[in-house]
């Protein structure tokens, strides 16, 4: 199950290259067309899933719309005018995906019974309609909001170019980069060995649950803020300060008896990089503003970050967690989050700005 789940990161990676390097426009609007009539396919592939090819193929669904739907949210928030403005969409943007992350596991356990039937397959349609008429009112409204779309000039080079292409914008933006996969390695940390964790505090049965959900709710309260916060401290150094002192939360775990105040310290950590990831997304939209000839590249090697961080995560949560114990586990991410965050902060330049020819 492992693999399978891992498998979907690891075809969003590849995705990431081939769209940046042969998709001719990045326009939000195609982009989540495109999206969505891969999402009206998906769930009818896994439906029919019996075999670990079918599943192969459902989880390379899920890493393409995965990664269209991140291509279209930065060049969205990319084509603002006011970079002030970037960090505070993102906020709001998160705010809505933490809403959608916590509600669905909830009602899919209430539409899933002994057996896996056909109820959540036809709910996630009837879910998904109500988007694409979301999608509807923004294509008929964003031309009201937006800027009138920068031209963009085809490149065609070959891959090789474009792989020298990446390699040199992700040297300029590798602090971004690296904070972008550490966000995901800790996300991955939460989702996989969480339950597990939550498990541990059998005297709180059956409110064990609150420990994910601890987890999850800080996002629904920072997304507002981070505007303000970003205004104040700028974007990267918000994002590298608030990892850090979620990271040192983290270090703090072990420590921690009382599974109430566990849940606590969970629930303000999950605040602090719950600031962190929008500054960081608001910094790359700025990337996006102001180099718009490689915005395809920005915004996948930003995707490429957390594919990346999605295949480590699961895969260093279990490791940890099997050789050192479930609480431990998160203690050793948080002495590596404390190490890494110090040095992006020490060695990060205040303006990274890239050139027309990088």
């Amino acid at each position: 199950m492992g693999i399978i789940f891992g498998s979907s990161s690891i075809f969003g990676a590849l995705f990431d290259f081939l769209l940046s390097k042969y998709l001719r426009n990045s326009h939000f609007k195609r982009l989540f067309l495109i999206m969505f009539a891969t999402c009206l396919f998906y769930p009818l592939v896994l439906w029919q899933a019996k075999t670990i090819t079918v599943f192969l193929i459902a989880m390379a669904m899920w890493g393409l719309y995965y990664d269209l739907s991140n291509f279209g949210d930065f060049d969205f928030v990319g084509r603002q005018k006011n970079h002030y403005e970037h960090a505070k969409q993102f906020g709001v943007i998160s705010v809505f995906k933490s809403l959608g992350y916590l509600l669905s596991p909830i009602i899919a356990g209430l539409l899933i019974g002994q057996v896996v039937s056909w109820e959540p397959f036809a709910f996630a349609w009837i879910i998904l309609g109500f988007s694409i008429s979301f999608f509807i009112v923004l294509k008929k409204t964003a031309k009201d909001i937006l800027p009138s779309p920068t031209i963009r000039l085809v490149r065609k080079i070959s891959i090789k170019k474009e792989l020298n292409l990446w390699r040199n914008i992700g040297l300029l933006i590798l602090p971004a980069l690296i904070l972008t996969m550490l966000l995901n390695v800790m996300d991955a940390f939460f989702w996989t060995i969480g339950p597990l964790f939550a498990e541990n505090f059998t005297a709180i049965h059956p409110f064990n649950g609150l420990f994910l959900a601890a987890y999850t709710l800080p996002a629904l309260l920072v997304g507002w803020m981070v505007g303000k916060v970003t205004k104040v401290f700028g974007k990267k150094r918000s994002a590298f300060f608030c990892f850090l002192i979620g990271s040192i939360l983290l270090l703090l775990f072990y420590k921690i008896q009382n599974p109430f105040i566990l849940m606590f310290t969970i629930f303000i950590a999950s605040f602090f990089f719950g600031l962190s990831w929008p500054a960081i997304n608001g910094a790359y939209a700025d990337y996006i503003s102001e180099s718009n000839r490689y915005e395809k590249e920005i915004e996948g090697l930003e995707d490429f970050a957390t594919n990346v961080g999605y295949v480590v995560g699961p895969m260093a949560a279990g490791y940890l967690a099997d050789k050192a114990g479930n609480i431990p586990a998160f203690s050793l991410l948080g002495v590596v989050g404390i190490v890494f965050s110090l040095i992006l902060l020490r060695f990060t330049p205040k303006s990274i700005n890239i050139p027309q020819n990088p």
